[in-house]
């Protein structure tokens, strides 16, 4: 632990920082290590002056070597969670300024240097139905060092969770700091932070939805057994919730209200309008809206790494002086952030706000295509080809907002699927590092290139693509999307609204299908030698046959011939 001074360059693989600022301080701090790893910054504590506001006072994290990188989020005196960044490269900045008060400002983070790779069994997950349980990786044995497990549970509508510690046993700290649980009150680590805890708690928690988020973070010492913890769902009193849904792709949005949930209101479909009051309801019972993400007057708006398409539905009387009609708004946002989609609806009733959200992501797909026209896609798989064969790989986005482009940033290979070691670089940071890589220069929701099919020595017989991918605002001049292969340093200026993977594969070699099946042919082959031997030694019997008859016929002229020409006659008696 180290009590830096204000601001500092960092290349250690993992440091824990204890920080202590005063009034009137900017503090830069860069975390950079030549490494094909990416960086997760824990912020686990932090007190700023307690009038300070995120105007005044705030910590600022930056995807990259210097401010100007893009700005990945802040923290500040209203923070409600414990903050966790992670880098996409290997270079991280963040930036502490405080305000003019007197007062010792401390915070406690840590980071280190890890591999998307790299999984820990029983860490996280999606965890649904009305009870369940969980625990930490490797209980009741020690937790691994640096763990970052993220549990999402979600229950039965109209219920709410309550989660107990059966055992639990976390390094000790008065603030948490080391190794903590977080709880929060939602299905993301934005949602609200219920609590905190370490040590030995065996604490109950409680949310106020059907939906709650769980976060073990961990740094390099002093690991304990863990805890294993179980959820129950409690159903909510009072009325039922209205019965709405929304539903957000990467092309459409589709809102659904219950007929019966209108008619309590005393409105129907013809009541109901979006911002685009053309927009009406492909079907009246139940009231569905589906419609594509840039029309029907939706709004889209940028917000640091995310794109979110906005749009309201109003219901309102018509006609007369009067009204004892509850006036509504439904306001509904579709927020495509990095691999997912935050679906939010707001329900108004005079004032009133209810929300409902769900997970999705965008749709991107990758496949081989026979040439370079991208007009036959290859669905065979595996997809055999020849060594030194000219492979044709697209990536494509699936959405009807135009002002997308699709841009591919980086390609590996592997002989093996779950991308372990060892791997090859076809495209790093759009910069082709293959000798036959050509990339095609982006076109709206594509991104191509080809190289030439290689193979792994040792004997590795398939081959595996994973691409990272990037999506910008494609009236954005100045987005990562356009900039092509950049180098390292400046990479970090650039900008994405959206960043996922894709994987392709296997790819394999036609000789190694031919060795695959190579008993079925020998057996084949010596099948059909035997009539064939047959066969010929028919001939060549018939052959010798003849061949003797012949002589035969021969001889019986020569000699008839003969017995001619030196006849002989008996000598008459005297």
């Amino acid at each position: 632990i180290g009590l830096p001074r204000c601001g500092t360059s960092l290349e250690d693989l993992n440091k824990v920082l204890e920080i202590e600022l005063n009034s009137n301080a900017s503090c830069v701090w860069q975390i950079h290590r030549t490494s094909n790893q990416t960086i997760r910054l824990i912020f686990s504590y932090f007190k700023f002056a307690a009038s300070s506001s995120c105007e005044t006072e705030s910590i600022k994290v930056y995807d990259g070597l210097s401010t100007n990188s893009s700005f990945l989020g802040q923290v500040c005196n209203n923070t409600d969670s414990v903050p966790v960044f992670e880098s996409s490269s290997d270079s991280l900045t963040f930036l502490i300024t405080t305000n003019s008060e007197y007062f010792t400002r401390s915070f406690f983070a840590f980071y280190y240097f890890f591999s998307q790779e790299s999984k820990i069994e029983n860490c996280g997950g999606h965890l649904t139905g009305p009870n369940g349980t969980f625990i930490s990786p490797n209980y009741p044995k020690p937790y691994p060092e640096f763990t970052y497990c993220v549990w999402h549970i979600e229950t039965t509508s109209k219920s709410k969770i309550n989660l107990q510690f059966d055992d639990f046993f976390l390094e000790l700290d008065k603030n948490c700091r080391f190794d903590l649980v977080a709880i929060y009150d939602g299905l993301t680590t934005n949602s609200g932070l219920i609590g905190k805890v370490c040590g030995r708690s065996q604490s109950r928690f409680e949310s106020s939805s059907n939906v709650m988020t769980v976060v073990l973070a961990t740094d390099y010492a002093n690991s304990y057994r863990g805890f294993s913890a179980q959820y129950t769902s409690i159903p909510l009193p009072g009325p039922a919730e209205p019965n709405t849904s929304l539903t957000c792709s990467s092309e459409r949005m589709e809102i659904v209200l219950s007929k019966s949930y209108l008619d309590t209101l005393g409105y129907t479909s013809t009541h109901l309008q979006l911002n685009d009051p053309s927009c009406r309801p492909v079907l009246t019972d139940p009231v569905i809206f589906s419609f594509p993400l840039t029309s029907c007057g939706t709004v889209k708006t940028e917000e640091g790494q995310s794109i979110t398409y906005t749009n309201t539905i109003t219901a309102s009387a018509t006609g007369g002086i009067i009204t004892r009609q509850k006036s509504i708004e439904i306001i509904v946002k579709c927020k495509m952030e990095n691999n997912s989609t935050l679906e939010i609806m707001y329900i108004t009733e005079n004032n009133v706000i209810q929300n409902k959200t769900a997970i999705g992501r965008y749709n991107v797909s990758m496949s081989f295509y026979s040439s370079d026209s991208f007009s036959d896609p290859v669905f065979q798989s595996p997809y055999f080809v020849d060594l030194n064969q000219t492979l044709f790989a697209q990536v494509s986005l699936h959405s009807t907002d135009p002002n997308l482009l699709v841009f591919i940033d980086t390609c590996i290979a592997s002989p093996k699927s779950d991308f372990g070691s060892p791997t090859y670089d076809l495209i790093r940071s759009g910069c082709n590092k293959d000798d036959t890589v050509v990339t095609y220069p982006p076109l709206e929701h594509y991104g191509r290139f080809k190289f030439n099919a290689f193979r792994f020595l040792q004997n590795s017989v398939s081959v595996y693509l994973r691409c990272d991918i990037l999506i910008c605002d494609s009236n954005d001049t100045n987005s990562r999307c356009t900039q092509g292969c950049i180098s390292r340093q400046k990479r970090a200026t650039s900008s994405y609204m959206w960043k996922t993977n894709a994987v392709l594969g296997p790819i394999r070699l036609k000789r190694d299908r031919r060795s695959a099946h190579q008993s079925e042919p020998l057996t084949e082959v010596r099948a059909e030698e035997t009539p064939s031997l047959q066969q010929y030694s028919f001939y060549t019997l018939s052959f010798v046959v003849l061949t003797a008859n012949v002589i035969i016929v021969v001889a019986v002229i020569l000699k008839y011939r003969i017995q001619h020409q030196y006849g002989y006659q008996k000598m008459q008696s005297a």
